[in-house]
């Protein structure tokens, strides 16, 4: 509330009284040098409030139409200014005209305009209206005041910036409201009110990547996300009808054409709404695939917060709902053949997984690597080499951020790391087989480093086959990888085959374990 009070005063108070207090510190100086010049005694003031109504009839006729041209000029200002904010962005005329303020001021000079013409037809020979007279000059004066902080208001409400941020607040305020309902008509009019709020943060976002305007696009994603993170705190508050999906809900565009059962399903789940949340994130994704990767990027980040939240709430349907809009993401990508997005995406989706595995949710965190590993298989076949070895290092980090937890999952996951690994169709395939094959060495080092032989040894049966030159690329290729930070600016922090000195010094004794293996089974 006092931030709120000083922006305030800085936006209102302050302007109108320095530009009154100028005003009339120029005008009394004028009026009292007049004064002394031709040697006029008395109170200024006085001279001043003597009212002749034969001189004010000229005065008074003018005044009504000062006013009302006042009120053209901040009417056709304004109007352009909203026109060409509501070009860029749906619902900003609507939002304009809604606001408080600026029905107040618009009031204000409607009654400013009304009053002046009233005036003009209340002065009498023998009578004249001070005390309407010097209100309608003063309501004049501050009308005049008004306009440069009026003018500076509506530059800063129609800013993307802070148009975002009461789309997200309405939004909220719907789910609040939501709280306190006490019928299932107004509940459903909330329910309304979110979704139309999240379709126009949608659409800012879409609008924004056809303008290549990153920052707007970024800020109306996180806004996404901060919103949706504020029903997670809420969610256990709303009535049970909140979760009910009506007739408003099944009008919407983005459910209208989804199945029956579907809808059933995300009823009884109670998801409905971070559905459509990422719902939204799907649609700007698919816009800026291609386009602005960066949204992308941060897109999966923002997927990535939300699945953490509802881990930490033990939702587990939510963190479902997360992991299906994951592989949507990259399921587009791949079809996309973005290379560089899905190694963005992937990275998420591992930090995802090993996040999961430090809150004990080992069970979603071999969920996610099972969705990894088919991804990791469908760029093999797409010949996408480089995917399918960023899949495999992330694999791999999380078999060893599983094998430091302690979690049960770890020989699942294992197991599953051992079949990402398929024989070659073409030979162009080759670089993705020696990066899976690069991060299973990786990890069986890790092992040995960590004393876990036998896990180590599962590697290297899984090895057995593997031609002594494809072997030789491998070991002399980690070999000589030993400084962490690759030799480009990258997102991850370090190089795919480095790894720390222990886990390093460990590299031998795993080739040595391959060739006792290899021999044994000769």
């Amino acid at each position: 509330m006092r931030t709120t009070n000083h922006h305030g005063k800085r936006r209102w108070l302050l302007p109108i009284v320095a530009l009154g207090s100028v005003s009339a510190l120029l005008f009394t100086s004028a009026y009292q040098l007049d004064r002394v010049l031709i040697g006029r005694s008395g109170s200024a003031l006085d001279d001043y409030l003597v009212l002749d109504p034969g001189m004010l009839t000229d005065a008074i006729s003018q005044l009504a139409p000062n006013v009302v041209a006042l009120l053209g000029i901040v009417v056709t200002v304004v109007a352009i200014i909203v026109q060409l904010a509501a070009n860029r962005f749906s619902g900003v005329a609507r939002r304009f005209l809604n606001d408080g303020i600026n029905q107040r001021v618009m009031a204000f000079y409607v009654v400013a305009a009304v009053m002046g013409v009233w005036l003009s037809v209340a002065l009498h020979e023998d009578f004249t209206p001070r005390i309407a007279l010097v209100l309608c000059m003063l309501l004049a004066s501050f009308g005049t005041l008004l306009m440069l902080p009026y003018f500076a208001y509506v530059f800063w409400f129609l800013e993307p910036p802070n148009l975002i941020r009461r789309i997200r607040e309405q939004a909220s305020d719907a789910v609040g409201a939501a709280c306190h309902a006490s019928s299932s008509e107004a509940i459903a009019d909330c329910q309304k009110q979110a979704l139309d709020a999240l379709a126009e943060l949608t659409d800012i976002s879409n609008h924004s990547i056809a303008a290549k305007d990153k920052i707007v696009a970024s800020r109306a994603v996180d806004a996404l996300r901060d919103f949706a993170s504020s029903y997670l705190d809420r969610k256990g508050e709303l009535p049970g009808r909140w979760f009910a999906i009506g007739a408003l809900i099944r009008e919407n565009p983005d459910f209208v054409a989804m199945d029956p059962e579907s809808l059933a399903d995300l009823e009884q789940r109670h998801t409905w709404l971070e559905w459509q949340v990422l719902r939204q994130y799907l649609s700007i994704y698919a816009e800026s695939l291609g386009v602005m990767r960066d949204i992308n990027y941060l897109i999966a980040i923002d997927t990535r917060y939300l699945g953490e939240q509802a881990a930490k709430r033990l939702d587990r349907e939510l963190v479902a709902l997360v992991f299906r809009f994951f592989n949507s993401y990259m399921r587009a990508t791949l079809n996309a053949r973005d290379v560089r997005t899905a190694y963005n995406v992937l990275n998420q989706y591992r930090l995802f997984g090993q996040n999961l595995l430090h809150m004990g949710h080992g069970a979603h965190a071999l969920e996610a690597l099972r969705h990894m590993s088919y991804y990791g298989h469908v760029s093999f076949d797409l010949t996408l080499n480089f995917v399918t070895e960023t899949v495999a290092y992330d694999i791999s980090s999380l078999c060893q951020t599983a094998h430091e937890a302690s979690a049960i999952e770890v020989d699942d996951m294992l197991f599953h790391f051992l079949r990402l690994d398929r024989p070659l169709r073409i030979k162009s395939q080759e670089r993705a087989l020696l990066g899976v094959r690069k991060a299973q060495v990786k990890l069986a080092a890790y092992f040995i480093s960590a004393g876990d032989h036998r896990r180590a040894r599962l590697i290297a049966e899984d090895m057995r086959e593997e031609r002594g030159e494809r072997l030789a690329i491998i070991r002399g290729e980690l070999e000589s990888v030993v400084e962490k930070d690759f030799w480009e600016i990258i997102d991850r922090g370090r190089s795919f085959e480095y790894m720390p000195p222990p886990q390093r010094a460990a590299l031998p004794a795993f080739f040595d374990l391959l060739a006792e293996v290899q021999a044994a089974g000769e």
